[in-house]
């Protein structure tokens, strides 16, 4: 129940924010075209970029509520993930064309109506504060990859929009005309370094990396600390989407050990490890009489199975 309002208030929050930011984007645009500044219209840009993270976000919780089937046993949940790299280098891309127009501005600084500018500028940040309450308000901005990639974008679109009120009033007190590309690239920076983050954040999923919020050896302890437990080894820990995380291993137990004291074992480790955040278990119990040899994490090369002791 707890993950399905989650969701929910997820899908609303970015519904909301969508209208809100690819409405404002087309304001931006006109504006930057009507007053010749490249920093609104990299702001626009950036918008762009929101609009589209915002739409496939949508897409991929849409995705995500289709039910699992004998192709897809995961369903539909991963799309979020390659959502997000699409967005990631996306926003890469549109940094480095800021870049190139910038450029061409201080070459031959052209005539920026600084009025329209200013005015353009501060409903932006106007609009991009309403938009980051909202989704701090009602969304996981903390868990969900996709929430938190829009929310950066806010963020830095946010930092831009000052920017640029920055440029605005430094072009009508002192006709500085490189004001405005200097902030155009100040909102690239922004832009490139938000597509690293969420790039990054992505491919480390798709990488079956270990959750960035779990700690490997709190979950190392977890196991250790249950009586009868004797050693675990091949354990896997990774992200099948925002929020969910799943956990495979070997334990070694006690030979003499019942049906009954294995289940109990079982339903604490599933408990202790549900606090931890991971959801999906996988524990396959063997006996102390004919395990593996002992050793935490399975490393694989060449296509055969190589256990290193890493512990």
């Amino acid at each position: 129940m707890g993950h399905n309002h989650t969701h929910g208030g997820n899908k609303k929050t970015l519904t909301i924010a969508f209208i809100i930011i690819t409405g404002y984007m087309f304001v931006e645009a006109i504006g930057g075209i009507l007053t010749n500044s490249l920093a609104l219209l990299s702001d626009a840009g950036h918008m762009l970029s929101d609009s589209i993270s915002l739409a496939i976000a949508l897409v991929a919780f849409r995705l995500g509520e289709k039910a699992s089937n004998n192709k897809k046993t995961y369903g539909y949940k991963r799309f979020e993930v390659l959502a997000a790299v699409i967005n990631g280098i996306t926003l890469i891309l549109i940094a480095l064309y800021i870049f190139y127009e910038a450029i061409q501005r201080f070459i031959a600084p052209p005539e920026v109506a600084s009025t329209g500018m200013l005015m353009i500028s501060i409903v932006g940040l106007l609009i991009n504060i309403l938009v980051a309450w909202i989704m701090l308000r009602g969304g996981d901005t903390k868990e969900n990859l996709n929430l938190r990639a829009a929310f950066l974008h806010v963020m830095s679109d946010m930092l831009g929009s000052v920017a640029a009120i920055i440029a605005a009033i430094l072009i009508m007190l002192f006709n500085w005309g490189w004001a405005d590309p200097i902030a155009s690239v100040i909102v690239a920076v922004l832009v490139f370094v938000s597509g690293i983050r969420v790039t990054n954040s992505a491919i480390h999923i798709l990488m079956e990396g270990t959750p960035t919020n779990i700690d490997l050896n709190v979950i190392i302890k977890i196991f250790e600390k249950v009586e009868g437990v004797k050693n675990i080894h091949d354990l896997h820990v990774w992200t099948i989407t925002s929020g969910q995380h799943a956990l495979s291993c070997h334990a070694v137990v006690d030979g003499g050990l019942t049906i009954n004291d294995s289940q109990k074992i079982l339903r604490l480790i599933e408990h202790e490890l549900e606090h931890q955040g991971i959801g999906h278990v996988t524990i396959q119990l063997e006996s102390n009489k004919n395990s593996h040899e002992n050793s935490i994490l399975c490393k694989v090369e060449n296509g055969n199975h190589d256990h290193n002791h890493e512990h």
